[in-house]
């Protein structure tokens, strides 16, 4: 038998002939809370009716509260009951339903949605978005022309009703949508949680290598945890895990964001969370909030299109760094030696943004970097720069890069100032995992920014603690994940 679950409210339904999961009547699910002691299944609730205070609402919330993974969520049946309610998804859906239309895809008045397909290929993009909105077995979506954005009522379709050739549709999209998510058991220990991991596989400098993820995953599998590395296309499954790990660059405007949100609703805990990256993602906020806390940064200034360029010079002396607010490890960074080569790089940079940080320039051999986690340092490393270039990292064309050396050493043995520093920085984020840059000086210690998604490979960062680092990380996520199964019994 499989993790899966199927409620239904009458055997004729969905047969147990026609799936290989368990199928169970919504009655016993909720009057027998321990059918599933020691487990935590998915479940799909196909109840004839999601509407407030009905068996199906029930049962998704008494899922919720036994910390089960079910779909769908009370949240999604109340959003679906008005349109008012999940009026704001129409502006995303309307625009791939135009997208489609402009590509030639039929006009039709009505489109079904099972489990992220839908028999209409040219609509195969509209249908993905709707269930990443809606995480529902089954979708109707109907199309106006003359409301906004195209877009009529978007209602849940109860399984019972369909026939024929569509019920077929769908129990083959249950089907392959399930598929995926089976797993033979290969610990020696019952994987108690399931950790995803986020990954992007088109990115050339992910934060950790498939070999440190491989780490990771036997690490935790000998903790009890299973982890299945995810895509930007998994966001409708990933409610049926209990914890995220973001392990691809993350930013406010790409899809790691709306994994961490949809992470966040589900109640998970997740690395980084939407708060550390607002926060770590844009230097003008970091900026005031070092300052504010009185911990050493650079001189900097916050520059606007108004700015008198020249008096930077005077200000912060000579070169200047010029920094986009949302730029991280090293990139979209200008290093400025006269006005002509400032105002050019402003220029470049103010096409994106209306405020850009200008900072000293305090040059050294190496960079300190700390990774703190939980409000403890976690690793210590010193990255040299590149050769012949003013920062670790020097970017070539075509994406090529060359990296200065790097030396790893046992926390203690870093000098205390910077791992004070680094800790006190890390603490006005969150709780999280970070990686704070700061520099030696002649003048002491100094901040360079701080990281909600630092590099993380056993090889280099975990060069000291080898597995411990995993360990570590792993025993963060299932800390909070017993927190909350306390909290919910």
């Amino acid at each position: 038998m499989t993790d899966w679950v199927v409620l239904v409210e009458s055997a004729s339904d969905i047969s147990q002939a026609e799936t290989p999961h368990k199928v169970l009547r919504i009655s016993d699910y909720i009057s027998k809370p321990a059918l599933f002691t020691g487990r935590r299944p998915y479940i799909l609730n196909l109840a004839r009716s999601y509407s407030y205070q009905s068996e199906g609402y029930y049962a998704s919330l008494l899922a919720e509260a036994r910390g089960h993974r079910i779909s769908p969520s009370v949240q999604t049946m109340v959003e679906l009951s008005k349109k008012t309610l999940y009026n704001h998804a129409l502006p995303d859906l309307g625009e791939t339903l135009q997208d489609a239309l402009a590509k030639g895809a039929p006009k039709v008045e009505t489109l079904f949605v099972a489990f992220s397909r839908t028999e209409i290929p040219a609509y195969e993009r509209l249908a993905r978005e709707a269930m990443d909105w809606f995480r529902t077995p089954a979708l109707e979506i109907e199309f106006d022309e003359e409301a906004p954005h195209g877009m009529g009522r978007i209602r849940a379709v109860p399984p019972h009703k369909l026939k024929d050739q569509r019920r077929q549709f769908f129990l083959d999209s249950m089907e392959a949508y399930t598929k995926g998510r089976v797993k033979n058991e290969k610990t020696r220990t019952p994987a108690k949680w399931a950790l995803a991991v986020l990954v992007d596989p088109h990115e050339k400098t992910a934060p950790s290598k498939p070999a440190s993820l491989k780490r990771l995953a036997d690490v935790a599998e000998k903790m009890g945890v299973e982890v299945e590395l995810i895509d930007p296309t998994d966001l409708p499954s990933l409610a049926e895990f209990d914890a995220l790990f973001i392990r691809a660059t993350t930013s406010i405007d790409n899809f790691t964001y709306r994994f961490a949100r949809r992470a966040e609703q589900e109640g998970m805990p997740v690395i980084d969370d939407t708060h550390s990256m607002i926060r770590c993602t844009n230097k003008v906020y970091l900026k005031e909030i070092l300052e504010k806390a009185g911990l050493p940064i650079p001189r900097t200034e916050i520059v606007d299109e108004k700015t008198d360029l020249g008096g930077l010079f005077e200000r912060l002396g000579s070169p200047v760094i010029l920094k986009t607010p949302d730029g991280s490890f090293g990139t979209n960074m200008v290093k400025a030696q006269s006005l002509d080569e400032l105002k050019s790089g402003a220029k470049k940079m103010f096409e994106d943004t209306a405020l850009i940080i200008a900072q000293e320039f305090r040059p050294t051999k190496f960079d300190w970097r700390i990774g703190v986690l939980n409000g403890e340092p976690l690793y210590a490393c010193q990255y040299r720069m590149a050769r012949g270039h003013w920062q670790t990292v020097k970017y070539g064309e075509g994406g090529k890069s060359t990296e200065g050396g790097f030396t790893t050493m046992p926390v203690e043995d870093a000098p205390p100032e910077v791992v004070n520093v680094a800790v006190r920085a890390a603490s006005l984020i969150g709780d999280g995992l970070y990686g704070v840059d700061l520099k030696e000086t002649e003048q002491g210690v100094i901040i360079i920014e701080i990281n909600d998604n630092p590099s993380i490979d056993h090889d280099v960062e975990g060069a000291v603690l080898k597995d411990e680092i995993w360990r570590r990380i792993i025993s963060w996520f299932s800390t909070r994940l017993e927190r909350r199964m306390g909290r919910a019994g």
